[in-house]
């Protein structure tokens, strides 16, 4: 039952944001892009805090050594956005200024900084990401059902935009937007991949259950504080301003409320 679980939602959140991106990208709902990632960020902040922390700290791992493993995974994220703008900025021989692993460029739909080469690129780099991905959402759904259905859920939020700057990319490489819709989904189906990972190595690896928790907690709050919110900080008008805090605590807030739900607290 867990593993069809983490199946199900790893497939859900890999292929789900895919498509969800391409109604954003494709102008069905474009005019809420700024909404989605104002709502990714609260469900990402929701999750970590009010979900996956808290039970991680229900254990009886000592505390200072799950903010240890919270603090480096922090890092280590951190470590990882630099490597990926290191690796981008050479193999497309563009200033740092233009690149980024999650770039504003992407996510607000502009491709016009890559060439023809760097579609592969961004699908392979996507691959691995959601693979990653899949093995959080299995540590999850391990250590409980309703975990795992509030981060396969983060996932899918926090990827819609991530997703949104793979067609940009890929529809800049080719005018084919079936075509770019289904690369983009294959490397979305990754996350199931992981999923299986996951489940038979944090299976195997149960002591180790909490820390994966935190570890998946650290990259829900990096991907928010370091890509999504950043994109929100700019000059706007009060009634925008508004909007972002309200689309904001509508992430925390629905998280909070299916936490209520399947939890009863």
């Amino acid at each position: 039952m867990t593993l069809l679980s983490i199946v199900l939602g790893t497939l859900a959140a890999g292929i789900g944001s895919v498509w969800l991106a391409a109604a954003l990208s494709f102008g069905l709902l474009a005019r809420y892009t700024q909404h989605m990632l104002s709502l990714a960020a609260g469900a990402l902040l929701g999750t970590a805090f009010l979900h996956l922390l808290p039970e991680a700290f229900e254990s009886a791992a000592p505390p200072q050594q799950l903010f240890v493993t919270l603090l480096l995974g922090l890092v280590f994220f951190f470590l990882l956005d630099k490597a990926e703008l290191w690796h981008h900025g050479h193999e497309h021989g563009h200033s740092h200024s233009h690149i980024h692993s999650h770039s504003h460029e992407e996510h607000q739909g502009n491709g016009a900084h890559h060439h023809g080469s760097g579609g592969w690129a961004v699908l392979a780099g996507d691959s691995v990401h959601c693979f990653g991905d899949g093995i959080l959402i299995a540590s999850a759904f391990i250590a409980d059902w309703r975990l795992g259905c509030l981060a396969a859920l983060a996932v899918l939020a926090h990827e819609v935009p991530h997703h949104m700057g793979d067609l940009a990319v890929l529809r800049h490489t080719s005018s084919n937007r079936r075509a770019a819709l289904l690369k983009v989904t294959l490397a979305g189906s990754i996350t199931a991949l992981g999923g299986l990972l996951g489940y038979w190595l944090v299976d195997s690896l149960k002591h180790y259950l909490v820390y994966f928790l935190v570890v998946a907690s650290s990259s829900f709050i990096y991907v928010a504080l370091a890509d999504l919110i950043p994109q929100l900080q700019k000059r706007l008008s009060l009634s925008e301003t508004l909007a972002q805090i309200c689309w904001l605590a509508v992430g925390i807030g629905l998280v909070s409320a299916v936490g209520f739900a399947v939890h009863g607290h």
